[in-house]
């Protein structure tokens, strides 16, 4: 007895076979997370009706309580994969305030032949899917030409298996990763044609935001892009051109290279990204996306980044999971983004940055819900012993962190844990999870090694230190200072002290160590110097007299002792 056909759903080119929980695309099978398939169907049920977001969170989350935020992504995920451009929302209509209405007209049709077709080329992996590919041929071809000469069916099949097989190696082969796991890539800055200026900066900081979402591509930190051009002897924050992009990527021993254009057509903008190998100049990918106007420019980036991760190699399991909204990885106003690269910018190539604050506020007076400014102000106020406005800061960060990536949700986690929360346990479980996800990263190392400072557990603090700089390729960093004078390693702590000197990165903690060596080395001369190198420089004094009061109070003289501290706060 013949099971009966099911049926299929249609809608536009797609087909969605709910038995298989399969979405086609032009017979292709096209990939979903369960619960984007569960969006998918729970809408197209509902056709032409307003699906409220409370009845699709009971749908998707039966048992389960969940932020808002989580069906937001998975409509952004499902817009992906229908191919709906930023804005022009073909498919899921969003009714502000309420929910969502699936838009086209919605068909079914019997699913019998369909099914054999999937079983055929959607199950195949490998070597497995050209077999698969070619019995399907065969059967197709040869059994309706019966009447034919089968050796002349035979040749027109064999000819499309050929046909296949290419086709399908060469399937693989833009799905090969182009990338080695170690490989690092070197962000450029955008080529800005428009002549705007509020471009300038700010769309390689969105765009540097959105690919380190993913835990498969490993961008060469600012700081090592920093050290590379003072040895090149140029400016730290040199504009990166495709050219001296280019070169920075051959001297600090990276792959690739991505560079990224801007024009502007009209009222609409063409954004173009191209990945470079920069040994060879071979051309590993490039995409690019439009934009019907300056508002959804952000929108058109968001588009390149989840494209060139593809064609660089990463999953499309990796992409679905890590791919949040690009307003909400930054920020929607390009304004509001402008300062905080600005800021950011300040911050990453200068030792000892100028005041920066003013940058990260007019961010977030600009997008009072820009988690990630309230976050660097945040760490800025903490490390300036500023900590009620950190506190502040941090917290306003942690309420919005449901809105950011996974990866700024472990940033902005940790701090509130670590700086507000005083909860270092905690700390130590989002920050262990943090390497796990992204292993090739080295803050979650680096902040490890922080907290283990509060713990005063040196050993740890010299391990995880370590471990973050070789991850970002760094040459110096100034925890690793710290622990090698705590451990008693003070030649191996001038050496990188003077290392980093003389590439131009001093900080006042540097000079702080130095004095702190000298006086267990009982050299009066060392310690003389490094006062006089901190005396009478704004933001550096504080260290000078706080060394001071180390000192007065080791030999009792505390009167002196708490002079000098107070010196150090007014300082």
């Amino acid at each position: 007895m013949n099971k009966p056909a099911k049926h299929l759903l249609e809608f536009g080119p797609f087909r969605i076979d709910p038995e298989q929980r399969l979405l086609l695309r032009d017979q292709q099978p096209i990939q979903l997370s369960p619960k984007a398939f569960d969006l998918l169907l729970a809408l197209t049920q509902h056709g032409g009706e307003v699906v409220l977001k409370d009845d699709l969170m009971k749908m998707l989350w039966p048992d389960t309580f969940v932020e808002e935020s989580n069906l937001g992504q998975h409509v952004f995920q499902l817009r992906k994969a229908l191919g709906e451009k930023p804005q022009d929302h073909t498919y899921i209509v969003t009714v502000p305030g309420r929910g969502y209405r699936f838009a086209p007209e919605i068909r079914e049709v019997s699913g019998q032949k369909e099914k054999e077709r999937v079983e055929e080329y959607g199950e195949a992996d490998g070597e497995e899917e050209v077999v698969a590919a070619s019995r399907s041929l065969t059967r197709v071809v040869i059994e309706p030409e019966r009447k034919k000469d089968l050796r002349w069916g035979a040749a027109v099949c064999l000819g499309l298996i050929a046909i296949v097989v290419a086709g399908v190696v060469y399937w693989r082969s833009l799905r090969k990763p182009k990338l080695a796991e170690k490989d690092t890539i070197v962000l450029g800055d955008f080529d800005n044609k428009t002549g705007d200026a509020v471009f300038d900066g700010a769309l390689r900081q969105a765009l540097s935001a959105q690919l380190e979402q993913s835990p498969f591509l490993n961008l060469l930190s600012d700081q090592r892009i920093a050290e590379t051009l003072s040895l090149m002897t140029r400016p730290k924050d040199s504009r990166l051109s495709p050219e001296l992009a280019g070169e920075v990527c051959q001297r600090s021993a990276s792959a690739a290279v991505l560079n990224g254009t801007i024009a502007q057509i009209g009222a609409r903008y063409l954004l173009t990204l191209k990945a470079i190998n920069c040994s060879t100049g071979e051309s590993l990918a490039s995409t690019e996306a439009e934009a019907r106007d300056k508002d959804h420019v952000l929108d058109a980036l968001g588009e390149l980044a989840t494209q060139i991760r593809g064609r660089l190699g990463e999953s499309l399991a990796s992409l679905q999971k890590y791919d949040v909204q690009p307003e909400n990885v930054t920020t929607a106003s390009l304004e509001a983004l402008k300062a905080y690269s600005i800021g950011m910018q300040m911050r990453r190539y200068n030792a000892a940055p100028p005041p920066i604050i003013p940058f990260f506020e007019r961010a977030i007076t600009l997008d009072p819900n820009f988690a990630m400014a309230y976050a660097q102000a945040g760490v800025i106020f903490f490390n300036n012993d500023d900590t009620v406005k950190a506190a502040d800061n941090i917290r306003k960060a942690y309420d919005l962190r449901d809105r950011v990536s996974e990866r700024e949700k472990f940033y902005i986690s940790s701090c509130y844990q670590i700086m507000v929360a005083r909860d270092l346990d905690a700390a130590r479980k989002t920050l262990q999870v943090w390497q796990q996800i992204y292993p090739r990263e080295g803050a979650a190392f680096n902040n490890l090694g922080t907290l283990d400072i509060y713990l005063g557990k040196w050993d740890e603090v010299l391990t995880m230190t370590e471990k973050g700089r070789d991850l970002n390729h760094k040459q110096f960093e100034p925890n690793l200072v710290s622990a090698y004078v705590y451990l008693n390693r003070f030649d191996e702590a001038k050496k990188m002290i003077r290392a980093a000197q003389s590439s131009g990165y001093d900080l006042p903690g540097f000079r702080g160590s130095l004095y702190a060596i000298a006086f267990n080395e009982g050299d009066q001369a060392g310690m003389d110097r490094a006062l006089a190198d901190l005396m009478g420089k704004p933001g550096w004094e504080s260290a000078a007299f706080y060394s001071q009061s180390s000192t007065a109070a080791y030999y009792g003289r505390f009167a002196q002792a708490r002079e000098r501290i107070e010196r150090a706060v007014d300082s």
